[in-house]
């Protein structure tokens, strides 16, 4: 596991459910005061991963995603670039159709739903709650994160941000490296390198 902040923590959870066994943690810092990381090996160095057989592990990509923040990506890539593989993490609660693909190093959360026909990229986060439904074609590196609502048929490019409670209509195609801000509505393609802010109710101060 890289990282050990609340994403780690969560993934150590559905790991641990699943009867999954994770012999290290590797983090810079101390790991927290945290029941889910008592009696866990706590690697300090990335490169610490470099003492294990990539033919005889698998690595959880532990660092969560946040608009604007690469962390995440470059560090998967580097390893993906050394011959490391990740593990595809899916909670117990999640609803996945049989009929979706899902991208090495995805990882789905309580109660996230993946309808048929979704393919998903790699590295890819589908957070608690979110809904992914029929058709949706999602590029590497993207984070549904929680409550958010994908209608049919949406594509995304690479590095895209869903955030909290974000919904968008179906048939919508979202530009790499976009950041779709907590709460809104996209009711239309949204181009590369775009930031779509929710709508804003001012209310008229009447004396």
């Amino acid at each position: 596991m890289i990282g050990s902040g609340g994403h780690a923590a969560v993934l150590f959870d559905i790991l641990r459910q699943n009867k999954r066994e994770v012999i290290a943690v590797i983090s810079p810092k101390e790991l927290p005061i945290n029941d889910v990381f008592n009696g866990i090996a706590h690697l300090c160095r990335d490169d610490d991963v470099l003492n294990f057989d990539k033919k005889a592990i698998s690595l959880i990509n532990g660092v969560g995603s946040l608009p604007g923040s690469r962390l995440r990506a470059n560090l998967y890539q580097y390893f993906v670039e050394l011959g490391y593989e990740f593990e595809t993490v899916i909670s117990k609660n999640a609803i996945v159709s049989d009929y979706a693909t899902l991208g090495k190093g995805v990882q789905v959360m309580a109660g996230a739903i993946i309808q048929t026909g979704v393919n998903i990229g790699a590295n890819s986060i589908i957070n608690t709650g979110a809904i992914v439904d029929h058709d949706c074609r999602l590029g590497q590196n993207n984070h549904i994160a929680p409550g958010a609502v994908l209608s049919g048929q949406v594509t995304s490019k690479s590095n895209v941000h869903f955030g909290t409670g974000a919904s968008i209509i179906q048939s919508i195609n979202i530009g790499a490296n976009v950041v779709v801000g907590a709460g809104a509505t996209i009711t239309k393609d949204v181009e590369e390198n775009t930031v779509c802010f929710p709508a804003c109710i001012t209310k008229k101060v009447v004396k």
